[in-house]
């Protein structure tokens, strides 16, 4: 039953950090990029417009395509090796 609970706890606190580590990558290119490193990367240019707004536009966007992709294998990993797969 302690073995259980220990088990538990494990796969709640990884997920846990595993979300908020999606959310800080999230925050940063959407937040950072996007806006606050906007004048830094001004001088770049992809697809016809500067780097900042493209971050704004569709790299955030992008980012968070793939941390879903990214959190699904990663939890799929997790739950293999905690032996809950469906």
């Amino acid at each position: 039953m302690a073995d259980d609970k220990s088990k538990a706890a494990l796969y709640w606190s990884t997920n846990l950090r595993l979300i908020l580590g999606s959310l800080v990558v999230w925050a940063f290119v959407s937040y950072g990029c996007g806006i606050l490193f906007r004048p830094l990367l001004s001088g770049i240019t992809v697809g016809g417009t500067d780097l900042g707004f493209w971050f704004a536009q569709q790299g955030s966007i992008l980012t968070f395509i793939g941390i879903i992709f990214f959190y699904a294998w990663r939890m799929n990993k997790l739950d293999a090796e905690m032996g809950l797969e469906e």
